[in-house]
């Protein structure tokens, strides 16, 4: 056999063992990174998500939190991991395509090149809460509040420097015209914990992070940051009703590295959007103020394309900033 022929052969072989891998993935354990702490909507989605997803794909899921740098530490190891479907991020907008923007000296990846869209999974509620012995109960009452007071008495927390909670309130200070002391925590557990001891008034949080303290009377509703009332406080009013224009919309979404083959993509997605169609899913991710959010690899990367200049824009108009 001459050395042309064995380079085919083995070619050859390497082509057959790659298309046997693909047509029996996943043959063992799935690591799902969620560059975020426990206990914050994008773990709580994770975990209701990941759960359904081992039984459809008969393999188990294994989250692990991968938290630090706004969420650019985990995805980054995503990034850098074997494009071979045993390493998978589940995300947020907020690292995903607003941290390109607020990251001034880089992110460490690049969110188009760096990774193959699997779909959207779910939409979140963010709220701006209090705690209860906070004298404003809405958001006009909190702006004046914060107007009258001296400069620097007020603080709010979030569950880090650039994270989705951080820029939320940065846009809420712009849009209100006041200015008021951001205090970071290391994860929205922590923020929200604070809150509710009273080390800090107020914050920006998540449904999933703050829905046991609102259901208990240690945390207050003030305002809906997203567009759109939402379904779990449909008597609250949205920021944007007081300052038309103000509204996020928070999305979790599962990627996997660039180069990830497409058979194994599909086959993800395919899995996970029968996982969307359960009941049992609906009826959890509503119980934490979630929505299910179905979009496929290739509406999935439309959403990341169009939200990028999107979110550059509100980055920029808001004047936050992380170094």
């Amino acid at each position: 056999m001459n050395q042309t022929v064995r380079l085919a052969a083995f070619c050859l072989a390497l082509f057959a063992a790659s298309a046997q891998g693909q047509a029996n993935y996943p043959d063992r354990p799935i690591l799902v990174v969620v560059p975020q702490a426990a206990g914050g909507a994008n773990d709580t989605i994770a975990r209701i998500v990941t759960q359904r997803l081992g039984q459809v794909l008969k393999q188990a899921m294994v989250v692990e939190n991968k938290a630090g740098a706004g969420g650019n530490i985990g995805t980054v190891a995503v990034a850098k991991a074997k494009p071979d479907g045993y390493t998978l991020l589940l995300t947020t907008n907020g690292t995903q395509v607003i941290n390109p923007s607020l990251y001034k000296n880089g992110t460490g990846f690049d969110p188009v090149k760096d990774f193959e869209p699997v779909t959207t999974v779910a939409t979140a509620g963010y709220l701006l809460v209090a705690n209860p012995s906070f004298p404003a109960k809405t958001v006009p009452e909190l702006v004046a509040h914060v107007k009258k007071a001296p400069k620097d008495a007020i603080s709010y927390a979030s569950a880090g420097n650039g994270t989705l909670n951080h820029l939320i309130g940065a846009m809420f200070e712009k849009a209100a015209g006041i200015e008021m002391v951001h205090v970071p925590y290391k994860s929205a557990a922590a923020a929200a914990t604070d809150v509710v001891g009273g080390q800090v008034p107020i914050s920006v949080q998540s449904v999933p992070s703050s829905i046991s303290f609102i259901q208990s009377g240690k945390l207050k509703v003030i305002g809906v940051a997203n567009e759109k009332r939402i379904a779990a406080f449909p008597d609250v009013p949205t920021i944007g009703e007081t300052y038309p224009g103000f509204g996020a919309n928070p999305w979790y979404g599962l990627l996997a590295p660039a180069g990830t083959p497409k058979p194994i993509i599909d086959k993800l997605a395919a899995a996970v959007a029968q996982v969307l169609d359960m009941k049992e899913v609906h009826d959890a991710l509503a119980a934490q103020g979630c929505e299910v959010l179905k979009k496929g690899p290739g509406d999935f990367a439309k959403l990341i394309q169009s939200d990028l200049p999107m979110w550059a824009k509100i980055v920029k108009d808001s004047g936050a900033k992380v170094d």
